[in-house]
């Protein structure tokens, strides 16, 4: 009979370590952050921070941006959003917008003039079709971007893939490619913020 309080006592030892082992989980999972919450908090970690690129790929439809110079500012950061404006010699018309979605991120590019007005294609990118990684993320073209390169004559566009490259301390990378060949890539140095 003094055996059951023994075996009571030992039952509930091994549910309460049972228990607090279930509530901690794996130690491997638990904190582990998913790639595109990882990009997102490395383009945060630059937040404020303005860097200047470079055209590293061979095309000559990128001339213009090959001779001007290409500067970056991360800002309007947010955990579930970064604006980016990007200019390109006295051209300061463009934005990247990153945002978090239920199924993923989105890249926008918004266009306008210095009075804020809309210009040109406006709003177009895509969203990513996969995980990526923590330092790539590729956005294929969406439907409403194709709807609107058609309705305005740039139907080359509508297989676009814009990507982009964040390795923390070293290099921001902003592409596009399509098939047939084009492909356009520019790094800004981490190294040397202005």
């Amino acid at each position: 009979m003094k055996i059951a309080p023994v075996a009571a006592a030992f039952a509930s030892l091994a549910l309460s370590l049972t228990l607090a082992a279930c509530a901690s989980g794996p130690s491997v999972s638990r904190g582990a952050e998913a790639p595109q919450d990882a990009f997102l908090a490395r383009l945060n970690a630059l937040c404020g921070q303005t860097f200047e690129g470079r055209v590293v790929t061979t095309d000559p439809a990128d001339d213009d941006f090959r001779k001007s110079r290409l500067v970056m500012q991360v800002r309007d950061c947010a955990a579930d959003e970064v604006g980016i404006p990007f200019a390109v010699g006295e051209d300061r018309s463009r934005r990247w917008i990153i945002t978090r979605t239920d199924a993923g991120l989105r890249l926008k590019h918004d266009h306008r003039d210095p009075a804020g007005v809309i210009h040109g294609y406006h709003m177009y990118g895509g969203d990513t079709a996969n995980a990526g990684t923590a330092g790539r993320q590729e956005f294929p073209v969406d439907r409403e971007s194709i709807d609107q390169f058609i309705k305005g004559g740039a139907q080359v566009s509508t297989t676009n893939v814009w990507a982009m490259e964040v390795h923390p301390g070293r290099m921001f990378a902003y592409e596009l490619r399509r098939p047939g060949g084009r492909f356009m890539r520019v790094e800004f140095d981490l190294t040397k913020p202005l």
